[in-house]
């Protein structure tokens, strides 16, 4: 029983971070069909919202009485810290404007060390030697995967710059996540929070958008976006994450880095070569190793 339920876990995490995997290829032919970064992620936020709304909605109806309420105090904690995952997509789709999918999905991942330098400045807690390997490993592996040894190399400075203040913006929705009004439903908490990324996508869009809003966009690609990356994948990640664990867990979402490749390969013809992928096998290494329990 135990094995069929870590299983079913299991296929949960990974169906969830495929969905997220799938992201950045939908938005960059997006970007050339004509729609800009703020049509974009203004019409995968707006929709997502109003698609979470409706199924806390439907929670509601069913009135659970052992659920837990929210507070007025934790409501707002938890929009304040929804921005970081507005933040997160607006700097991810500008960083994929200006470089390949395959190379900002690396720059996104490394939330790996930013993940332990948080941890470190927060808990004043000195990372593990464990821990220190697996940044090492990170590093080396986004030096490759993004082919920065490479004498050809054409890397536009505005997708890396991009690209890391979207991981940081992940590192601060990641420890959000796991560490403010942890004891409400996952559904509740990410209603609030999306709130919090809304505000701050909307925002954006009205500060850049300087031609008319397309709103075909709504239709034709908000839709799948709203449902690949703020409807479903946190759905499945949080029923998935109580059956693995949180390790395990970690381990099968790092299935996203090579679905995000796969796809911008298939389906963008992005050319990645054989260092670029042991690149990222050393990032999903490390995130491995960042998991797993070493006997000592």
């Amino acid at each position: 029983m135990i094995e069929n339920k870590t299983l079913k876990g299991v296929l949960l995490v990974a169906l969830g971070a495929s969905s997220y995997g799938m992201l950045a290829t939908f938005v960059k032919i997006a970007y050339q069909e004509g729609f800009t970064t703020a049509e974009v992620s203004g019409s995968q936020f707006s929709l997502g919202l109003l698609g979470v709304f409706f199924l806390t909605l439907l929670r509601r109806i069913k009135n659970n009485p052992s659920e837990i309420k929210i507070t007025s105090q934790q409501i707002i904690k938890l929009i304040l810290s929804g921005t970081s995952m507005g933040f997160t997509s607006v700097f991810y789709y500008l960083s994929v404007r200006y470089v390949p999918v395959s190379i900002g999905i690396v720059l996104l991942m490394q939330t790996v060390w930013m993940g332990v330098l948080t941890e470190m400045l927060l808990d004043r807690k000195k990372p593990s030697l464990q821990k220190i390997t697996a940044v090492i490993i990170t590093l080396t592996g986004t030096v490759l995967a993004t082919n920065l040894l490479s004498s050809n190399l054409t890397l536009d400075w505005r997708g890396f710059f991009w690209g890391i203040l979207a991981a940081a913006a992940f590192t601060t929705t990641m420890f959000s996540a796991n560490r403010i009004a942890t004891e409400i439903s996952s559904l509740k908490r990410s209603l609030f929070m999306l709130i919090g990324g809304t505000i701050v996508v909307l925002i954006f869009a009205l500060i850049t958008q300087t031609t008319p809003f397309n709103f075909s966009i709504f239709a034709k690609w908000g839709i799948i976006l709203a449902l690949f990356g703020t409807i479903i994948p946190p759905l499945l990640l949080t029923s998935g994450f109580p059956l693995t664990g949180i390790g395990l867990g970690s381990i099968v979402s790092a299935l996203e880095l090579p679905v995000s490749v796969a796809m911008a390969y298939f389906l963008l013809s992005e050319k990645v070569n054989g260092l670029q992928w042991f690149g990222i096998f050393l990032i999903i290494t490390a995130i491995v190793l960042m998991n797993v329990r070493l006997k000592k």
